[in-house]
């Protein structure tokens, strides 16, 4: 008798927990066509979290460790999924964007896609911002020497992503790219 319990217990709280990630995924599946949205949200949810520890005084760590995570995120959103340094022909100086009608065109496709990177930053910011509830996570540091740490190691990392850019002739962005019309389109 006791077992029939427990078992009968144990599959209402699975149930509940099942449904809870239904209505969790269906909430993103919803939110997911509204980019815009979702990042002026992203921005705020950033700002409080920034706002918090401007007011606190503290949590430096903890700030550091947020940034340098969504550096890390960003990088990989503006990264290819295939890396061309890696895809080479022998005969050729490398890969190259098709410059011919004749030739294979390989769309841009992302390490990280967007969505990803978007839910990526919102999940490590309120993480965060949990996390400065919490006086452990109130390191006594030295913040200057931090924030500068953060500014050098953003611009040597972000040169070496634009050299990279530059090398391969890539661009991970479609603002400005020029759309081409189908023949069917344009009569």
């Amino acid at each position: 008798m006791m077992n029939e319990e427990t078992t009968s217990s144990s599959g209402g709280v699975s149930k509940y927990f099942i449904r809870l990630s239904q209505t969790y995924q269906s909430f993103l599946d919803r939110l997911t066509p509204h980019t815009k949205f979702r990042w002026v949200a992203a921005v705020v949810l950033i700002l409080v979290f920034l706002l918090r520890i401007f007011i606190y005084q503290g949590w430096y760590i903890v700030t550091y460790a947020l940034g340098i995570y969504h550096l890390n995120l960003f990088i990989a959103f503006l990264t290819p999924k295939i890396d061309p340094a890696l895809d080479f022909d022998a005969d050729e100086g490398g890969p190259e964007l098709p410059t011919k009608a004749n030739e294979e065109f390989r769309p841009f496709i992302r390490r990280l896609p967007e969505f990803k990177f978007w839910y990526a930053v919102v999940k490590s910011t309120v993480i965060g911002l949990i996390c400065t509830f919490f006086e452990v996570f109130d390191v006594p540091v030295f913040w200057p020497i931090l924030v500068m740490y953060f500014i050098t190691l953003f611009c040597i990392t972000m040169k070496r992503q634009i050299m990279h850019m530059i090398k391969y002739r890539y661009l991970p962005f479609t603002h400005n790219k020029p759309r081409y019309q189908r023949v069917n389109d344009a009569k």
